[in-house]
């Protein structure tokens, strides 16, 4: 009778860690998509609040036996804050592996066109576990020692793709920042610039406007002449963009005069010289055309009236009215064009 009483204990044990094995070492995880991400964050997870994340995301099939396992493993002593990706399939012990030994998913950061510091601040507060507040006070607080200030600062931003750990700080994301900025500005780059009467953020500044100015590569070399031949002048750049900008209005579609007194130093139509910081994130094929730019005597462009994007370039003031008369003229057409059409399809509704 004994015997089978401790046979049947040894089986009931057995099969107990039989079961155990089973849901510690195969697949756990009870959602359909390809991966869920657990966020722990800095300073304010604890293992309860992990947990209750774990279930309220349904993120394993059974979250008792994870917490069972994890507390074994000293997940809870060993936690690190991070984004942690929970691939479909993972088994517990995986899970509960990743965690102890803080295997963090990274994340990249798609740096493409931005044209105020708030929007990067923004996008870094979605994208991070860093605030964008955070962000606004370092970039004002701590850039000015490597030669940026509070207009100047997104000078260092250059477009690529930017790999971090969720929860990085923000000196952290601006020292990769700094990192590349050195990269691109090569003594070749330098001595292009210096060549100009530039300095590398000035020559960013023109870059900004070229890239808002047009997105015609072959044309972008030409347009950045014009606006070094007026600043080698002592004429204002009267850039259309930099109005935008001073307005904080990037819908706008056409400049009118009343736009052209607004009060701003980065109204180029009002103060002579480059604005005092870039007015958006120029790609590095613009900042290349600017520092290759040809030398030419055109002072003047303007849009050609048939809408292709391209430009008409003029020595002469008189030679700009003219052209400038056609493209207004064709504006004007195609803008009574879209009011018919626009009125013709509400009177069918």
């Amino acid at each position: 009778m004994f015997r089978k009483l401790v046979i049947s204990v040894l089986v009931i044990v057995v099969l107990a860690a039989a079961f155990a094995g089973w849901q510690f070492f195969t697949a756990n995880t009870a959602f359909s998509e390809k991966s869920k991400y657990l966020y722990i964050h800095t300073g304010h997870a604890t293992w309860p609040e992990v947990m209750k994340t774990v279930r309220d995301s349904n993120l394993v099939k059974s979250a008792a036996a994870f917490d069972m396992l994890a507390t074994r493993l000293e997940v809870p002593q060993k936690l690190k804050p991070g984004r942690y990706e929970i691939k479909k399939g993972m088994s517990l012990m995986d899970i509960a592996r990743m965690l102890r030994n803080g295997t963090q998913a990274p994340v990249k950061l798609i740096i493409t066109r931005f044209r105020t510091k708030e929007q990067l601040a923004g996008f870094l507060g979605r994208k991070m576990e860093i605030d964008s507040a955070d962000v606004v006070a370092y970039y004002t607080d701590s850039l000015q020692q490597l030669g940026f200030d509070s207009n100047t600062v997104m000078s260092i931003l250059y477009p690529n793709t930017y790999t971090y750990f969720w929860n990085a700080s923000a000196q952290t994301i601006f020292d990769k920042f700094y990192t590349e900025y050195k990269r691109v500005w090569t003594d070749e780059r330098r001595n292009q610039a210096r060549k100009l009467g530039l300095t590398p953020i000035q020559a960013y500044t023109l870059a900004s406007i070229v890239e808002e100015e047009t997105q015609v590569l072959d044309e972008k070399d030409t347009i950045a002449s014009v606006y070094l031949n007026r600043l080698n002048k002592g004429m204002k750049l009267q850039a259309d963009p930099t109005i935008k900008f001073a307005m904080k209005d990037f819908t706008l579609k056409r400049i009118y005069l009343k736009y052209l007194t607004v009060e701003s130093p980065y109204n180029t139509y009002m103060n002579t010289g480059l604005p005092p910081g870039p007015i958006c994130t120029p790609s590095l094929q613009t900042l290349d055309a600017v520092l290759q730019s040809p030398q030419t005597n055109y002072l003047y462009f303007v849009a050609k009236s048939d809408f292709s994007g391209r430009h008409v370039y003029t020595e002469t003031y008189g030679q700009h009215l003219k052209v400038a008369r056609e493209f207004q003229q064709a504006l004007d057409i195609e803008q009574k064009k879209r009011a018919a059409k626009d009125s013709a399809a509400a009177t069918l509704k």
